[in-house]
C-alpha cells in the first residue's frame, strides 16, 4: 500500500476533465510543494501567500507594508501605497489603449493575443508576479529547500494546503483569486472586523477565514465534505501564529446549503452543538462567501440558506461576496456570455426587492480601489458586493430575541421562514417573497399547507 502511494505521488496525472485555478499558475512561490494523497487519492500541495502587510503591524494599527524594489524592502504609508496603485493602474490602462493600435496589421486587422500585456509584464528586473508553471517536488527533495521553508516561517506568509486540477465538485480545494480579493477587503477595512463574530459561507481552504481570523473575535468557516473541511482545519492549524496577536478563534463546521437544518448529530465530524447554533445566531454580524457563484442551483441554495439564517440572527448584518466574472463563448447564444454571473445578478435583484415584512435587504457594490495586500492579479473581472440586512421588529418578533430561545424553536424557523407571520398573512408567502419565492415558495407552501 504504501509502494502504491509512493507510485501515485510520482506520477501525479491531470485530466482533461478538470480545472485549475489561475492562483497556482501564477503563485508567487516558484516551486509547489506535495505534501500528501488526501483520502480520495489527490496530490495535496502546500504553497506560501506572502503578506505584504505583516499581521504584527496590522495588529498595531500601522500602516505599513513591504514592496520589492530593486531587490530591497522598502515600507511606506498605506496612503503612499494607495496612491501609487492608483497611478500604476492609470498608466496600465494607457499602455493598454497604446497596446489595441499595435495589435492591428498592416491592414487595419485585430491581431487576437491571449491578453494584453500590463506594467507588470514590462518590469522585467523584478515583477511582482512570476507566470510560472508547477514544479512538483517529489518526496524526499524537501531538504533542498530548507532556506525557503525559514523564510515562511514568519508571520507575514500564509502556507495552504490545497489540491490542483480537479474536478468541478471539487472546486473548493483550490484557492481562488475571488478569496484574495475578499481577504484584501477585510485587511483594508480591519477596524470594520475587529472582534466580530463571522460566517463563512463556501470557506473551501479557509484563506480567507484565517485572514478575517486575525481581526475578529469569533470565525464560523463552513463547507461540506470531511475531506475538504479536514484540510482547512489544517491550514487553519498551519497559521495559527498569524491570528496569535488578535486573539482570533476559527471553528470549521459542516454547512450545507441543500439542507434545511444545522448538522448537530454528534456522531458526524464537524457538527454544531446547540451552544454553538446560539452563539452564532446571537452574536454573528458578518457573514462572507467568497468565489462559490458559478452555479445555478448552487447559487440558488446559497441564497435559500442566506435568507433562512439572517432571518434568525439577533443583530442585523451585512454580508459580503465576492467572485469572477468568467466570461465563456456559449453555442446556445453565439455571443461571449457569463450565465452563472448573470444568474447570480438576477437572484441577488430579486433578494433586494424581497418584501416580506421582516428584513430589509440593501444591495451595494465594492469599489476595487482598495490596496493588495496579497499578490495575484487583480483583474477586472473580479468584484465584489455587500448587503446591509436590517431587521424589522414589526411582525417579526425574532429580531428582536427577546429572553432565553428555545433551540428548536430556533430549527424550526430556520425551516419554516414564514413562521413569524400571522395566519391571515401566510396565503400571502408568494406574493409577499416576490420573485425570490420561486426559490422557496414550494418549501413555504408545503409547511402551510401542513399547518
Amino acid at each position: 500500500m504504501v509502494d502504491l502511494a509512493e507510485k501515485e505521488m510520482d506520477n501525479p496525472t491531470f485530466r482533461s476533465d478538470t480545472v485549475l485555478s489561475d492562483v497556482h499558475l501564477h503563485c508567487p512561490s516558484k516551486r509547489h510543494l506535495m505534501v500528501r494523497l488526501n483520502a480520495v487519492g489527490q496530490p495535496v500541495f502546500l504553497s506560501y501567500f506572502k503578506l505584504l502587510w505583516s499581521t504584527e503591524d496590522l495588529a498595531s494599527g500601522k500602516h505599513v507594508r513591504e514592496i520589492p524594489t530593486g531587490g530591497e524592502h522598502q515600507c511606506r504609508s498605506g496612503d503612499e501605497l494607495c496612491d501609487e496603485d492608483r497611478s500604476n493602474v492609470k498608466k496600465e490602462g494607457e499602455l493598454n489603449s497604446e497596446g489595441v493600435e499595435a495589435l492591428l496589421d498592416d491592414d487595419g486587422d485585430l491581431e487576437v493575443v491571449r491578453r494584453p500585456r500590463s506594467a507588470s509584464d514590462l518590469q522585467a528586473e523584478d515583477p511582482l508576479r512570476d507566470i510560472v508553471c508547477p514544479v512538483i517536488l517529489m518526496k524526499g527533495k524537501e531538504d533542498a529547500f530548507e532556506d525557503e521553508k525559514q523564510e515562511c516561517a514568519s508571520s507575514d506568509v500564509v502556507k495552504i494546503e490545497h489540491t490542483m486540477a480537479t474536478p468541478l465538485e471539487d472546486v473548493g480545494k483550490q484557492v481562488w483569486r475571488a478569496a484574495f480579493l475578499l481577504a484584501d477587503y477585510i485587511l483594508f477595512k480591519r477596524d470594520t472586523f475587529r472582534r466580530c463574530s463571522v460566517l463563512e459561507l463556501g470557506g473551501g481552504t479557509g484563506i480567507t477565514s484565517i485572514i478575517m481570523g486575525t481581526v475578529a473575535k469569533r470565525v464560523y468557516c463552513t463547507d461540506v465534505g470531511e475531506d475538504l473541511l479536514g484540510m482547512c482545519e489544517q491550514n487553519i492549524a498551519l497559521n495559527k501564529h498569524l491570528m496569535e496577536s488578535g486573539g482570533g478563534e476559527i471553528k470549521v463546521k459542516e454547512l450545507d446549503w441543500l439542507k434545511d437544518e444545522f448538522c448537530t448529530d454528534p456522531e458526524a465530524p464537524y457538527s454544531w452543538s446547540e451552544e454553538e447554533i446560539a452563539d452564532l445566531l446571537d452574536h454573528c454580524s458578518v457573514i462572507m462567501a467568497a468565489d462559490v457563484f458559478y452555479d445555478d442551483d448552487l447559487t440558488d441554495a446559497l441564497f435559500r440558506t442566506l435568507y433562512r439564517i439572517t432571518h434568525n440572527l439577533r443583530n442585523s448584518c451585512t454580508v459580503y461576496l465576492a467572485l469572477e466574472k468568467r466570461l465563456n463563448f456559449t453555442l446556445r447564444h453565439m455571443d461571449v456570455t457569463c450565465e452563472a454571473y448573470s444568474h447570480f445578478r438576477n437572484t441577488l435583484n430579486d433578494l433586494e426587492n424581497l418584501q416580506d415584512g421582516k428584513m430589509k435587504y440593501t444591495v451595494e457594490p465594492i469599489k476595487l480601489d482598495f490596496c493588495q495586500f496579497l499578490v495575484y492579479e487583480r483583474i477586472e473581472q473580479l468584484m465584489g458586493t455587500f448587503l446591509d440586512l436590517v431587521g424589522k421588529s414589526s411582525g417579526h418578533p425574532d429580531a428582536s430575541f427577546s429572553g432565553e430561545r428555545n433551540i428548536e424553536e430556533v430549527k424550526g424557523n430556520l425551516r419554516n421562514p414564514c413562521s413569524a407571520l400571522s395566519s391571515d398573512k401566510r396565503e400571502e408567502c408568494p406574493n409577499l417573497l416576490g420573485k425570490y419565492g420561486n426559490l422557496i415558495a414550494s418549501v413555504l407552501l408545503d409547511w402551510i399547507n401542513e399547518t
